[in-house]
């Protein structure tokens, strides 16, 4: 949008009617709800997977069933060529992508005194190079249309302040913080704004149960309360990919329920 251009009337600020998305690692419970979210505003959605075909095809199921537009595919995402692939199927599908949250990653937890050197390179293929070939690709099919863009990179919390057994995974994601700005830089003269979102702790399926002391520590230290949902941070996306944060780029949205606004010492 240009200086001149008219401000987009309030109505139609978060309407992505028209546009495409793609959001990887759409399987998950904060890409499946991205994805659904998108689709709710009006958007094309490539819903994302690497092994669970059958948790993205319930998210694009869903969203058919709601009268929206959604098509499945399964790339490595940290290869060029599955990176290549998943944008070329965009194209083929929607004629092209406007948008792409990269969403998908891996968070195991081990000890850096314990961890091998495909342990660490894994990590920061899947957390780093992922979303580097991706924002590459996606830009470059952008740059031959002649169309701006919207990148939006999950992050986290921990690429601010890491947690025991986390050090490979906080590492990437403040890489992953880094490249968003690096990014914005490269690519803003084409019209193409790229920033990230870093959650705090997000309701799954049974943590409840699984790690109770650590869902009532979370709580005790959120000034919300609670931990978050998939929708928070899939409206935060929206946000982020709308023409509400039109003269936003480069930035790190922090969705965590106020954790961060607890001090450390």
């Amino acid at each position: 949008m240009r200086v001149s251009e008219p401000v987009p009337a309030v109505a139609s600020l978060l309407d992505l009617t028209g546009r495409t998305a793609i959001v990887t690692g759409a399987s998950g419970g904060i890409g499946g709800g991205i994805a659904r979210r998108f689709a709710e505003a009006g958007a094309n959605v490539v819903c994302h997977y690497n092994g669970n075909r059958e948790a993205a095809e319930r998210v694009a199921e869903a969203i058919r069933a709601a009268g929206g537009e959604a098509s499945v595919h399964q790339a490595d995402i940290s290869t060029g060529e599955g990176a290549a692939n998943l944008v070329a199927h965009a194209l083929s599908e929607f004629g092209g992508a406007d948008i792409l949250v990269n969403n998908a990653g891996q968070q195991p937890m081990q000890m850096l005194a314990d961890m091998g050197e495909s342990d660490w390179n894994a990590m920061m293929a899947a957390n780093v190079t992922g979303p580097f070939l991706l924002v590459r690709a996606f830009a470059e099919q952008l740059r031959k249309a002649g169309k701006p863009g919207a990148v939006v990179n999950i992050a986290s919390i921990e690429a601010h302040n890491p947690a025991p057994a986390h050090g490979h995974y906080a590492t990437s994601k403040a890489a992953l913080l880094m490249f968003t700005k690096a990014a914005a830089l490269e690519y803003g003269p084409a019209g193409i704004r790229v920033n990230s979102i870093s959650p705090g702790l997000i309701h799954r399926d049974g943590i409840d149960e699984g790690w109770p002391e650590g869902v009532a520590r979370w709580k005790a230290a959120a000034a919300l309360t609670r931990l978050g949902r998939p929708d928070d941070i899939a409206d935060a996306a929206l946000f982020l990919a709308s023409d509400a944060a039109r003269w936003i780029s480069g930035a790190d949205l922090v969705v965590d329920g106020g954790v961060s606004a607890r001090p450390t010492w």
